[in-house]
């Protein structure tokens, strides 16, 4: 059971980083730097899954990565040349190489082709009756390697609750995407997904505060323990418990003591 002063700090902190101010320090400037629904998308996904290390450097990788792309990303996965991607050979970033990334590319071409929507990739399996989002990864997984080709070591990128993986970067990318609310910082922009199966984004850093908070005792992040975080949350807000993740993240960042 939440006590009323952690949830008053929870509530309070949530309202005070889903701001738009927020956006200038978090990866989900990038896309927030679009338009257009599918570059959101394809950018916001790529950024999330590059979102580990230094905030600089992964800024940096995916503006270059937006470069490459000729600042549009949509248009280019769609109607490049295979000669086009020989410019990619000097990319990586941390051990995100050539390989990954073209066959990052070889998917969004795949899927966009028939769609016009990332939604559908992580609706595959996933039943509105589902209380988590857990079926839709497990779906996304199987649907984005159902490839011949898929390179062996592209798999360690893309989390999925089947590996016991916390999935930290993926239900990241899934807030921004499905939550809504007036703040601006995420976009909410898909429907077929209700914010309530969303998962909270765990990481060590958002374990450590959780864990002084008093939310968790556990002190690993996998699937497990971001389901356990989930459902302490959902006693605060059963409809969107992942909004506290700004809650977590934010005093997590913070140079000040929990308590001062």
């Amino acid at each position: 059971m939440i006590s009323e002063k952690i949830a008053t700090i929870l509530d309070e902190k949530f309202a005070f980083f889903n701001h738009p101010r927020f956006i200038e320090h978090d990866p989900i400037q990038i896309p927030h730097s679009f338009s257009r629904l599918q570059d959101k998308e394809i950018m916001g996904f790529w950024v999330a899954i590059l979102a580990w290390g230094q905030r600089k450097t992964i800024l940096q990788n995916a503006h270059t990565l937006i470069n490459l792309m000729d600042g549009a990303p949509y248009d280019f996965i769609l109607h490049h040349q295979d000669a086009d991607l020989k410019r990619f050979e000097s990319f990586k970033h941390r051990t995100f190489q050539y390989s990954d990334t073209l066959y990052f590319i070889d998917f969004f071409k795949r899927h966009y082709s028939h769609t016009n929507s990332l939604e559908s990739a992580f609706t595959k399996g996933l039943s509105p009756e589902d209380v988590t989002i857990e079926n839709g990864l497990n779906g996304f997984y199987h649907y984005f390697f159902d490839s011949e080709w898929s390179p062996e070591r592209t798999k360690k990128h893309i989390a999925s609750p089947l590996k016991n993986s916390a999935c930290k970067r993926i239900n990241m990318f899934l807030r921004w995407m499905v939550r809504k609310d007036e703040a601006g910082v995420d976009f909410g922009l898909w429907n077929s997904i209700k914010p309530a199966q969303l998962v909270c984004p765990l990481d060590v850093h958002a374990m450590r505060t959780a864990g002084q908070l008093g939310l968790m005792k556990e002190e690993k992040a996998n699937w497990k323990t971001a389901l356990a975080l989930t459902n302490t949350l959902r006693e605060l807000d059963p409809t969107d418990p992942v909004k506290y993740d700004f809650a977590l993240y934010g005093m997590g960042i913070e140079v000040k003591t929990l308590w001062k």
